[in-house]
């Protein structure tokens, strides 16, 4: 005998689909002149009058001679990421995604401005993406900006802003002005995982390709990606930050993810010989990384083998911690269609198309049929 709640179950099941796949590095653009209309007038003046004194990081050298975009991604009258209406076709709805994870990288050069200024472009920035974004298309949710190098008035925007539950994570950039492990930032991560949201690290920032000095070239700075974030990571681990908050999670975002192995494997070798030095690790690195870390598939590594690519993903322990991203619009976009390696299993794309970012970001499962 079939009863009401039997009907009613059916009906739900058929408006209803499995979430098959989630693109967790979308950047939409906000312009200058968007950034004046959403400052506070006192602010909004001053930026028109004396401008902003970091230069946008698509606008440094070296970069394509395209501003790092796709050919196809520019609308008639502005710049890519800036109009919905593409977005949502060339990426939305071409590829049928379920839930896309917005990034304005507009942000991450906090710490030029003068601290109430930067916290105002963060809340100018916060405030027009759940208006012109998220209000328009709830497959999207945001990442909220915050003024990093000014960590009180950063717990401050993470207060105001986490309120809304389609933010689902914290943005900063790859390099700051002191290394991502420094007590300086602890508040911010703290105030991140007490409300549940990761923490993103995604590449550029301050000072993104120190060390031995700037590329030259533009295969350089993209293949340095990784090496920034094996230095990130390796703060976070050292400095106690995973430690000292338990409850952090972190996801590295568009800086790959196959070396992650071979830095486990340094990195407990090296804690073997040297924990003394730093007693408050009670733990091997690569547990307190497998318990704290997320990492997505941009840019992703492409071994001529397909086999090598599974090996390593095994290796680095990711198959239940690596995430899609396609990088949209960016020109090295990766199609969910095609970019994937020949030879995982079902369940391994699963998860690295949809689960592990439904998990890492509270997401719902099911999604209402379109």
């Amino acid at each position: 005998m079939i009863t009401e709640v039997d009907v009613l179950s059916v009906a739900d099941t058929a408006r209803t689909k499995d979430v098959t796949l989630v693109d967790v590095d979308i950047h939409p653009r906000m312009t200058p002149a968007n950034l004046v209309n959403w400052l506070p007038e006192r602010w909004a003046r001053h930026v028109e009058r004396y401008g902003l004194r970091a230069p946008a990081i698509r606008d440094r050298y070296p970069r394509p001679r395209n501003k790092g975009v796709r050919a196809d991604s520019w609308p008639e009258n502005g710049f890519p990421g800036t109009n919905y209406d593409l977005l949502r076709k060339q990426l939305l709805d071409e590829h049928q995604i379920d839930f896309g994870i917005m990034l304005v990288l507009d942000t991450l050069d906090s710490g030029y401005e003068r601290p109430p200024l930067d916290a105002a472009i963060s809340q100018a920035v916060n405030d027009w993406m759940a208006a012109e974004w998220l209000d328009r298309d709830d497959r999207l949710r945001g990442s909220i900006a915050v003024p990093i190098e000014n960590p009180e008035l950063a717990v401050k925007e993470i207060e105001r802003v986490s309120a809304d539950k389609r933010f689902v994570q914290i943005l900063l950039p790859a390099s700051a002005q002191e290394s991502a492990g420094s007590p300086k930032y602890w508040p911010v991560y703290r105030a991140a995982a007490e409300r549940g949201l990761p923490v993103a690290f995604h590449t550029g920032g301050y000072n993104d390709h120190g060390g031995t000095g700037r590329p030259s070239f533009y295969l350089e700075e993209h293949a340095g990606y990784g090496v920034i974030m094996q230095i990130l990571l390796t703060s976070l681990v050292c400095e106690g930050t995973f430690a000292a908050i338990p409850d952090l999670k972190v996801a590295l975002v568009e800086g790959g993810a196959l070396w992650l192995a071979a830095l486990k494997w340094r990195l407990d070798d090296a804690w073997l010989q040297l924990r003394d030095e730093m007693p408050e690790l009670e733990r091997l690195p690569s547990e307190y990384i497998r318990e704290h870390v997320w990492l997505d598939t941009q840019p992703m590594e492409e071994p001529d083998d397909p086999r090598h690519f599974l090996q390593a993903l095994e290796q680095a322990g990711l198959e239940d911690r690596l995430m899609f991203a396609t990088d949209y619009p960016h020109w090295d976009f990766d199609s969910p269609a095609s970019s994937l390696p020949r030879g995982l299993s079902k369940d391994q794309r699963r998860k690295l198309l949809a689960g592990n970012a439904i998990e890492l970001y509270s997401l719902p499962s099911k999604v209402a049929r379109r």
